[in-house]
């Protein structure tokens, strides 16, 4: 009996901590928990892999980092390291929601298998087709991504 209150007290502790983050979406994170009681974001890639080598590595549970409570995987201890020396660095703009959609004020998945790297930040867009559209204007996307972006980060994804 102790051990199941100890489990409901971490739940809700764990709700109660993350819950109110992410009511409106300020991060495009997986449903549910990870063991480290954070939502997973980025789709459980290696943002170290993918900003510094430009590869899309499925990161490991073993391998975890939480940051502004979200949970990111990593390919390795090293990737976790540089990770945790200098998280705001690796995370991914715009809580991990599509570029190119918040640069017209939605929020869509942002998959890392459509990545981007630019002034040393890491970008995820939709899809293929919407990746393409970002290259056409990376800067101008970015810009008006950045002056969106302060204005739909707390707006749930469904009011937008």
């Amino acid at each position: 009996m102790s051990r199941k209150i100890t489990y409901i007290a971490a739940a809700l502790t764990a709700l109660c901590t993350f819950g109110p983050a992410f009511a409106a979406d300020e991060a495009n994170v997986a449903p549910g928990l990870t063991y480290g009681g954070a939502p997973l974001g980025l789709h459980g890639a290696d943002p170290v892999a993918l900003l510094d080598h430009g590869t899309n590595a499925e990161g490991d549970a073993d391998f975890a980092a939480a940051h502004d409570g979200v949970a990111y995987y990593f390919a390795s201890e090293e990737n976790l390291n540089a990770f945790e020396a200098d998280p705001a660095r690796y995370v991914p703009q715009y809580g991990g929601f599509c570029a190119f959609g918040v640069s017209v004020g939605k929020k869509f998945d942002g998959d890392p298998s459509f990545a981007a790297v630019k002034d040393d930040k890491l970008y995820v867009f939709l899809n293929k087709a919407v990746y393409e559209a970002y290259l056409k204007d990376q800067a101008g996307t970015i810009a008006k991504a950045e002056g969106n972006w302060t204005s739909i980060e707390h707006t749930a994804a469904t009011d937008l």
